[in-house]
C-alpha cells in the first residue's frame, strides 16, 4: 500500500512542477523609468542623440525573467532630440515619414543566455515598411521584488545602417550608422 501510495504522490509532484515549470509569466514596460535613445554622427566631428518618446514593449518570460519573449511598438511621432525644428524634420517622409509609418516595430526571433548576466537578441525591425533583421546585445541586470512587485531590469544594444530602412537619404551631413540602446524596467502584471 505505501509502495502505490508512494508512486501516486510522486506522480503529483512531478505534474505540478512541470505544470510549474511551463507557466508563463507576463512582463509590461514601466516607461518612467526606460528609455529608447538613439545617438549618430554630425558632420563626422560630433554625435548626436535623440530618443523616441512614447513606446510599447511587453515580455512573455518564463519563471524569474528567464527565456524572454519581447514585443516592441515604438510611436515614431514621439522622436525627440530637443531641437523642435529637427524633430519635426525627423518626422518628415524623407526621415521618419510619421504620418504614413507611425510605428516602429520589433519582432524578436530568438533570445540566447550568454555568459553571466549577458544575452543575445535576434529579430526583425520594422521602419519605414522597411523590415531588417537586427541583433540586440546586453544584459539583464536582475530581477527583484519590493513594495511595487517584481522588476526586471535590461540593457539592449545594436547599430543600424539608417539608409537600409530609407531614413535621410544618402549622403549629407549626418552619419551611416545610428546606434540605438535601450535601458528597460519592466514589471510583472
Amino acid at each position: 500500500m505505501k509502495t502505490k501510495s508512494f508512486k501516486l504522490f510522486t506522480s503529483l509532484l512531478l505534474i505540478l512542477i512541470s505544470i510549474n515549470g511551463f507557466s508563463q509569466e507576463k512582463w509590461s514596460v514601466d516607461v518612467s523609468h526606460s528609455s529608447v535613445n538613439f545617438a549618430v554622427s554630425h558632420l563626422i566631428i560630433s554625435e548626436t542623440t535623440g530618443s523616441f518618446d512614447a513606446f510599447t514593449i511587453d515580455a512573455t518570460t518564463e519563471a524569474n525573467f528567464e527565456n524572454p519573449v519581447f514585443t516592441v511598438a515604438i510611436e515614431t511621432a514621439s522622436i525627440n532630440t530637443k531641437n523642435e525644428g529637427r524633430d519635426k524634420h525627423l518626422r518628415a517622409n524623407d526621415f521618419f515619414d510619421a504620418k504614413q509609418f507611425p510605428t516602429i516595430t520589433f519582432k524578436q526571433k530568438s533570445f540566447k543566455k550568454l555568459e553571466g548576466k549577458n544575452i543575445e537578441i535576434t529579430g526583425d525591425l520594422t521602419i519605414k515598411g522597411i523590415t531588417k533583421p537586427v541583433v540586440l546585445k546586453g544584459k539583464i541586470n536582475g530581477v527583484v521584488k519590493n513594495k511595487y512587485g517584481t522588476k526586471a531590469g535590461l540593457k539592449l544594444a545594436t547599430t543600424i545602417k539608417r539608409t537600409d530602412f530609407n531614413i535621410g537619404g544618402s549622403g549629407g551631413s549626418i552619419g551611416e550608422e545610428v546606434t540605438l540602446t535601450i535601458n528597460l524596467e519592466m514589471n510583472k502584471k
